[in-house]
């Protein structure tokens, strides 16, 4: 067999996984985040960890931009009050869904204001009261403190609460990356034990489901693209849950039966394969899945839009298909 000139003979030449695609806008990011001086998250106390990130967000977000209504609340928790804010385009509006959204930020970092762009940009484009739950954090609160806050916001907002000003007929639960674990993870509690109003909607972004066992991308992208594997050491380590537990790694407990989903993942994430079996049990339990991946984005894109500009259209078409599923979800209600 003779060879064009500058191939090599497929069955000697070393095997080698293909360079991962990575948009320009991206890359530019990376090079700036991975040249910045200074200690790395994992390096942190938590409390410095946390003064970081909201220091980043109007380097690396959009402003919150201007809504008819933003007012903080206060939630009855089961360790005291759980503060949150509503977000909504309008001043008064007629009985239907809302949201109850969970930020990211492994359990550790991350509350309400760095991801106030977000959630206001979520309220206008789905035309929906955005509830955003400041749950408490570890290590002050280790496991299962996220998830227990998390159910008890959904419940509250389940019951139609006076501070919201509106009827509730469902919800629609989102967060992302720690936010997308206790979206699902309460989509599950909700389905068990059912809340006041039903779940409508789950749509989990780049959603950690599962810390009992492996996964390729975990490897694949453990350094280099903003969420590494030294920063997942150290969240997990103040977190401190149990990674055999459904509360904590959802995907080793049965799926069925839970809400219509919408799910979004970054590929280059070293959770992004998470996403993308939560993705595939869920569809193959029989359960309607609308599953996107931001091709060549990072982990963390959705509070990144002023960074990483092709991110907006990310955002936009994952709050596409979540409008898409609470129509759906609303239409037999209307027959």
């Amino acid at each position: 067999m003779t060879l064009a000139p500058g191939r090599s003979d497929p069955m000697t030449a070393p095997t080698t996984a293909p360079m991962p695609f990575v948009r320009p806008d991206v890359g530019a990011f990376l090079d700036y985040l991975n040249k910045l001086p200074g200690p790395r998250t994992h390096e942190m106390e938590p409390a410095a960890a946390r003064q970081v990130m909201r220091a980043m967000r109007d380097v690396t977000d959009a402003p919150p931009g201007e809504l008819a209504v933003v007012r903080d609340l206060s939630i009855p928790g089961p360790a005291g009050a759980i503060p949150a804010r509503l977000f909504d385009a309008r001043e008064t509006r007629d009985a239907g869904p809302a949201v109850v959204f969970f930020h990211g930020g492994g359990w550790v970092i991350g509350d309400i204001d760095t991801y106030a762009s977000f959630t206001a940009e979520m309220a206008r484009q789905l035309d929906l009261p955005v509830i955003s739950v400041d749950y408490r954090l570890a290590p002050e609160a280790p496991w299962p403190a996220a998830p227990d806050d998390a159910e008890a916001a959904a419940r509250w907002v389940a019951t139609s609460p006076p501070e919201l000003g509106r009827a509730i007929t469902g919800l629609v639960l989102s967060g992302d990356s720690a936010g997308g674990n206790l979206t699902v993870v309460t989509a599950a509690a909700l389905r068990d034990a059912p809340a006041a109003v039903p779940v409508i909607v789950q749509a989990p972004i780049y959603p950690a489901t599962d810390a009992s066992r492996p996964y390729e991308s975990f490897d694949a992208f453990a350094d280099g693209y903003l969420l590494t594997r030294d920063a997942m050491t150290w969240f997990g380590r103040h977190y401190a849950a149990d990674p055999d537990h459904a509360r904590f790694s959802p995907l080793v407990a049965s799926v069925a039966g839970l809400p219509p989903a919408v799910i979004v993942t970054a590929s280059l994430d070293p959770i992004r394969d998470q996403g993308r079996a939560y993705a595939a049990a869920l569809a193959l339990a029989g359960v309607s899945v609308t599953f996107q991946e931001a091709v060549g984005n990072i982990h963390g894109f959705i509070t990144l839009r002023r960074a990483i500009p092709s991110s907006r259209q990310d955002v936009a078409g994952y709050l596409r298909a979540v409008k898409s599923a609470v129509l759906a979800a609303e239409q037999p209600a209307a027959g």
